[in-house]
């Protein structure tokens, strides 16, 4: 049997790099070496792209970069050749690319918009979707049109908030109230969110907001219990039972994503028929809306007040750690690791079928 030729893309230039190399060393253990012939390519936090053939254990801390076998490498644009250019001339074909990688400059459409110029298929929303999905004021602006519930919101570009913060903080107050969270547009992981409770606190968690993008957004504060769903699928995707996260910290911030053992997650969540039913549906539905494929995690608030569901956000490339939720859920409805990776890789492939 003819082995498919899978690139595993990690690390990059994000906030999000180490949580990238993490959810890439997961991956790289759970492809089958019976089905998969692997190249791994790891982007530094300076932009240097390797071929990495070294052990995949050096991955998560970072020594991989510091092994003698690395050549410089690129994933050619040219479509008629399919594959990694590697320095001295070599090159490797590939079927298709798993871009492991997180937040910025892996998330939001820009090395999709690279694959899609190689012709090479790969794992995970398109460039749109992409981009869309990681800008959360676009993302928010774009729910509210479909009828989508979610929390109340506000949001600014960065520069415009730097040169007169008064009239956005005005807007803020009468709009929202407290508690709220201030998040950058584009980032992942909760990288530069904070939770705000008095008017006091406002302006410091902007200006730390300010310090990852372009664009701030402030949602209102939502008593509710955080409950995430995944999907998986192209045209006729499906949701997994939902989770519930219980965070060790006030919220679920990025120690307590990944650092913190006492966070804990709940799956099922214990919730009621009508609601989880409501939570599948609607995780579907935005996913289709936003023009999603192959996968994503879509996180809501259950509001304690009402049991009304609340959409947050979609994640186009969840976490793929050993702690993360998204293998986790479907998991629970006996899609194990290695199942869950095999039929990602066959969308990737489905979705360029014909190309």
């Amino acid at each position: 049997m003819n082995k498919t030729r899978v690139a595993v893309v990690f690390g990059g230039v994000s906030s999000e790099h180490e949580i990238s190399r993490l959810s890439a060393s997961s991956v790289i253990r759970n492809l089958s070496v019976e089905k998969y012939e692997l190249s791994l390519i790891g982007i530094t936090k300076k932009g240097e792209w390797y071929l990495f053939g070294g052990d995949p254990e050096e991955i998560p801390d970072g020594s991989w970069e510091n092994d003698c076998s690395n050549r410089s490498c690129m994933i050619s644009p040219d479509a008629s050749r399919r594959g990694i250019t590697v320095s001295g001339g070599s090159f490797i074909p590939v079927d298709v690319i798993f871009p492991v990688l997180h937040g910025k400059n892996g998330e939001d459409g820009t090395i999709q918009g690279l694959l899609e110029l190689s012709r090479i298929p790969y794992v995970g929303c398109g460039v749109l979707a992409s981009s869309v999905c990681m800008d959360k004021a676009v993302t928010n602006l774009l729910l509210e049109q479909f009828g989508i519930a979610q929390a109340k919101f506000v949001w600014c570009y960065t520069d415009d908030y730097l040169e007169n913060p008064e009239p956005v903080e005005r807007e803020i107050v009468q709009k929202l109230g407290f508690p709220v969270f201030v998040k950058p547009a584009n980032a992942g992981s909760s990288v530069g969110i904070s939770k705000v409770k008095r008017a006091e606190e406002l302006r410091s968690a902007m200006l730390l907001a300010a310090k990852e993008d372009g664009k701030l957004v402030i949602e209102e504060g939502i008593d509710g219990r955080e409950v995430e769903c995944a999907v998986l699928g192209n045209s006729r995707p499906i949701a997994s039972v939902p989770g519930e996260i219980l965070p060790a910290n006030e919220f679920y911030d990025y120690e307590a994503k990944y650092f913190d053992d006492n966070s804990k997650l709940c799956i099922p969540a214990q919730l009621d028929e009508t609601t989880t039913e409501t939570l599948r549906s609607t995780a579907v539905r935005a996913f289709r809306l936003l023009g999603c494929s192959g996968l994503s995690r879509v996180d809501f608030f259950v509001r304690r007040s009402d049991n009304a569901v609340l959409l947050n956000e979609l994640n186009t490339l969840p976490g793929f750690t050993a702690i993360s939720m998204y293998p986790k859920l479907f998991g629970a409805v006996g899609i194990g690791y290695g199942e869950l990776l095999d039929r990602l890789i066959s969308l990737a492939l489905e979705k360029n079928k014909g190309q």
